[in-house]
């Protein structure tokens, strides 16, 4: 019965762990770019976009298709960077133990 107390008592505090990173990510910024820095994008631990910057020089009528690719490849570029901050407070929090394929802890 000692060992199942001991393990409830390490579940909850994996849990208040999970929480706090949850609230961390989401609170952290990660900034994407494309085009050798000409395009920025900054997103936050969700993934939700909060700021783009264009270089001026991006800014021609004809060259409206390579702006709009530019954006999207820093998009991705920022989603990346959130990811792997994710996995890497994931494992500080697992002591590095692998989920199973397709399990999500939030």
């Amino acid at each position: 019965m000692k060992d199942i107390m001991g393990m409830m008592k390490q579940v909850g505090q994996m849990q208040a762990r999970l929480k706090e990173m949850q609230d961390d990510l989401a609170k952290a910024e990660h900034e994407g770019q494309s085009g050798g820095g000409l395009v920025h994008l900054t997103v936050d631990g969700k993934g939700e976009v909060k700021r783009v910057r264009i270089d001026p020089t991006l800014m021609k009528p004809d060259e409206v298709e390579i702006l709009e690719d530019l954006i999207v490849a820093a998009a991705v570029d920022a989603r990346s960077k959130v990811d792997t901050a994710m996995q890497d407070k994931m494992a500080e929090i697992t002591g590095g133990l692998p989920l199973p394929p397709g399990m999500k802890l939030f």
